[in-house]
């Protein structure tokens, strides 16, 4: 009797869990920050393991660490002729894993979130978040220059999708719980629950834009995988340690605008980089796609042989960056090179994430121009460490469009708002000073307006704005017929017209019902009525309805779809009720998609 009891009240949870009540996307985001945040632990862990055989075992080099995750120590490869060849091995695995079991895992996964919000309901096929689990932990822990927020953005996400998909969830929930599982994955392994958040939703458009339904879900399921995270590796706050960084000179926002500027110049470059590497090199090659990757791990190992700080996620030399530690031309070394090997990395079909890559440029491009400033200004640039910092985030905004986010998880991945005036400065210029079209993920829309999944929100917004007269063409010659207008005469009119409703009017041109075109079809094939058997009187629909010259689009659109046909006649409601023309679905559309694209050209303005 007690476990019938139980079952039936687990029984009455889930229809009620069906039916969106007791907060539904807030309970499903709890669940979906659990297994979030666990996967990040597993991830983590599999990275782990896989740097320690490659890295440390074959070649005898161990990659400095972020202060709060490790000992920064700073080594030489003990086998650095290792450093040839791990790359390639573990470019191979991951190549043969990727295109052998699931191809749309290639690359970073940040994007491929993007785009099954966008274009793909928010569907997440079930094996793609462990194949790249997999995939990048191969990638990445063999040196490959690559992060881990794209793989652990579809661990969660996938997850997110795959619940929604079981309780048979609407479309828009799924996307939502999708975006929970990727801001929770992110939030927990960068320690940044908030910039994670906010990060799913502002990714999605190159515009300053967020999807502020998932900010809920997000922040739900980000604390979660957050708070599992640390608790399980024992280990809370920022991934940075970082010294007691301020703004103290108002001569420094110069600099710092400069350095905005230099950001977007060299984001240009690495998003140009990365795609023509992938473009223009590999996917032109005339050979399987499972092999490319250990070809990029060629290119890389050969970099790494001579430059090894360029191997693997690279945060390290981003913490040596902020506690100005890092020599001026090691670190310009570091941001150049590493633009090229994050290209073949990725570019050649491996798999990892961007977002590691661009903070160690950034941090480096930061901590160069800091010193350099610095050398020129010591009375001004009195903390070059700080420039290591606000680089980070000013090259990451441009080349992601997610300032706002961007600006959020810097500053808690180091626990400070001491820079935040100069960290706005920098992003904001970073931003704005990059072009729309460049960025890093090439699935981005620029709008909301763009987006399919939004399709038809827009609908009523334009269509409201626009009356009947609008788009009521003049040029266009109107068939009416009178009430005693016979057969014959109908079909000679019918004939030689394009309308597909033809208004019926007395002698003062007042409506008095509509003939649609269905009605009379079979007419054309009778033969042998009498000519006055059949008048227009006779063929009048039994309901039809009107549209006016001052009615909006919108609701004129409601009338096609609560008539189901596809042209109306429109009446001159304030003058005599007389018939002044007739409207089609079709004059609505192409109305509706011409104010759309007026919009969208303002906006580029």
């Amino acid at each position: 009797m007690r476990r019938f009891r139980m079952a039936k009240t687990q029984s009455k949870l889930w229809q009620m869990l069906r039916a969106g009540l007791l907060g539904r996307l807030v309970l499903l985001s709890v669940l979906v920050g659990i297994v979030a945040g666990f996967g990040a632990v597993f991830f983590n862990l599999l990275l782990t393991w896989t740097d320690n055989v490659f890295m440390v075992r074959w070649c005898g080099y161990t990659l400095p660490q972020p202060g709060a995750e490790g000992v920064v120590i700073v080594t030489e490869p003990l086998r650095r002729w290792g450093l040839l060849i791990v790359p390639v091995i573990g470019g191979l695995l991951s190549g043969l894993l990727v295109y052998t079991f699931a191809p749309e895992t290639e690359g970073h996964g940040t994007d491929a979130v993007v785009d099954a919000f966008h274009r793909k309901r928010g569907i997440i096929r079930g094996h793609v978040p462990l194949v790249k689990t997999v995939a990048s932990a191969l990638t990445i822990g063999s040196g490959g220059s690559a992060g881990r927020e794209g793989p652990i953005a579809q661990i969660g996400a996938g997850f997110g999708s795959a619940l929604a998909r079981w309780l048979k969830a609407t479309d828009r929930e799924r996307r939502l719980l999708m975006l929970a599982g990727a801001g929770a994955g992110l939030g927990a392994i960068f320690r940044a629950p908030l910039g994670g958040a906010f990060f799913v939703t502002e990714v999605l458009y190159r515009d300053v834009e967020f999807e502020s339904s998932g900010l809920v879900p997000t922040f739900v399921a980000s604390i979660v995988a957050y708070s599992i995270y640390c608790a399980v590796n024992r280990k809370w706050g920022a991934i940075f340690s970082v010294p007691s960084l301020n703004f103290n000179h108002p001569m420094e926002l110069v600099l710092y605008l400069l350095l905005g500027m230099i950001c977007a110049a060299a984001g240009i470059v690495y998003v140009k980089v990365f795609y023509g590497v992938r473009d223009r090199l590999f996917r032109k090659l005339p050979l399987p796609n499972h092999i490319k990757p250990a070809l990029g791990g060629v290119v890389v190992g050969a970099m790494g042989f001579f430059l090894p700080q360029v191997l693997g996620m690279g945060y390290g030399w981003a913490q040596l960056a902020i506690d100005g530690s890092l020599p001026l031309k090691l670190a310009l070394a570091i941001a150049g090179v590493k633009i090229l090997a994050t290209g073949f990395t990725i570019g050649s079909g491996g798999s990892g994430g961007v977002f590691a890559p661009s903070m160690v440029i950034g941090a480096c491009l930061g901590s160069t121009m800091g010193l350099v400033f610095h050398h020129w200004m010591p009375g001004v640039a009195t903390q070059p460490a700080a420039f290591a910092l606000v680089g980070m985030a000013g090259f990451f905004a441009g080349v992601s469009k997610a300032p706002v986010a961007t600006l959020i998880m810097v500053s808690e991945m180091a626990v400070g708002y001491g820079l935040l005036v100069p960290l706005m400065l920098t992003t904001g210029a970073a931003y704005l000073l990059t072009p729309r079209r460049i960025s890093i993920y090439e699935k981005q829309v620029d709008a909301r307006i763009d987006s399919p999944a939004h399709e038809g929100e827009y609908v009523v917004d334009v269509l409201e704005g626009i009356r009947v007269k609008d788009i009521l063409p003049k040029d266009r010659p109107l068939t009416t017929f009178h009430p005693n207008s016979p057969l014959a005469e109908i079909l000679e009119g019918v004939s030689g017209s394009k309308q597909q409703a033809f208004p019926v009017v007395d002698a003062d041109g007042v409506l008095r019902g509509v003939i649609f075109f269905d009605d009379i079809r079979l007419f054309f094939t009778e033969r042998g009525l009498p000519p006055r058997a059949v008048v227009a009187q006779d063929l009048l629909a039994p309901t039809f309805e009107t549209a006016y010259l001052d009615e909006n689009l919108a609701s004129v659109l409601q009338k096609f779809r609560q008539t189901m046909h596809g042209e109306l006649a429109v009446v001159d409601r304030e003058g005599s009720g007389r018939v002044v023309g007739v409207v089609s679905r079709r004059d609505v559309l192409a109305m509706y998609h011409d104010r759309v694209a007026q919009r969208r050209k303002r906006e580029w303005v």
